[in-house]
């Protein structure tokens, strides 16, 4: 039996392809040079491996601070999330009847539409305020600001578990807490991992928020410190895209494992 070739599909896919490679080639070959060949060629492969770049890369960036920085917010945030965001999903969803609560998910939908920097010298006063100008008060913004697309996707989510598992549950004598708990959050574990993921990611990366957050350097996250590479009059490219490789290096370990998880995920939400 022949198959028959999708011409135009094959040509799109090997053309998105290339567009997805081309700045990963571009990324490891100019981090694997020296200044003297990058002037030379942009796009030739290097001649010669530069593996120092690396090390002086870590040393400028003081990398492995600013890495366990970032672990350490990344993972709180991703816990925190999980555990308020998914409760706060719950009560919306289940209480969708009543107008207090279908108000109150249209107005976390509308946060969703108002641009980051509009409210950026209201989030620097208030944090200024109540001290929140380190780790703790970046977790804590970084699960608040998330809690928008978080409530709209599990709450499309929550409202396709059948009702009557909770039902059966406060037959048996369980409490709305112990049943949220022990039958719901169980069962919600695609869109958990689908959650995590994406807040996992959207956190490691963030750039804008620490920056007017942050101001000790001890505290510095990834994206702050490898801003020392670009000066007023030039900038260390084979330097700088040696610390970004470094630093993706852990968000592309775990992507590439829980990918089918983002999938399952958004495909059941998106059932109701």
């Amino acid at each position: 039996m022949r198959i028959r070739l999708n011409w135009p599909v094959m040509i799109l896919i090997s053309l998105g392809t290339l567009l997805i490679l081309f700045p990963l080639y571009m990324a490891i070959t100019i981090a694997l040079k020296n200044p003297e060949e990058l002037a030379k060629s942009l796009f030739a492969f290097p001649t010669t491996f530069h593996w120092e770049n690396f090390t002086n890369a870590i040393k400028m960036t003081n990398f492995f601070q600013a890495l366990r920085n970032s672990a350490l917010v990344t993972t709180s945030t991703v816990v925190l999330t999980l555990l308020s965001n998914s409760l706060v999903a719950y009560a919306i969803a289940r209480n969708m009847d009543q107008k207090f609560f279908k108000g109150l998910y249209f107005y976390f939908i509308s946060a969703m539409f108002i641009p980051f920097p509009i409210i950026m010298l209201p989030i620097v006063k208030l944090a200024s305020a109540f001290h929140m100008t380190n780790l703790v008060g970046l977790t804590i913004l970084h699960t608040v600001y998330a809690l928008a697309f978080n409530v709209f996707v599990y709450v499309g989510y929550i409202r396709s578990i059948p009702v009557a598992l909770e039902e059966a549950a406060r037959v048996d004598g369980a409490t709305t807490w112990s049943t949220f708990w022990r039958i719901i959050f169980p069962l919600m574990a695609p869109i958990n991992a689908t959650v995590g993921i994406l807040v996992c990611l959207s956190t490691y990366n963030d750039f804008l928020l620490p920056l007017i957050i942050i101001s000790d350097p001890s505290m510095y996250t990834l994206p702050l410190v490898q801003y020392i590479f670009q000066g007023q009059f030039n900038t260390d490219f084979n330097l700088a895209f040696s610390s970004y490789l470094m630093a993706m290096l852990p968000m592309i370990i775990i992507y590439l494992f829980a990918q089918k998880w983002i999938i399952n995920g958004v495909t059941q939400g998106a059932v109701k």
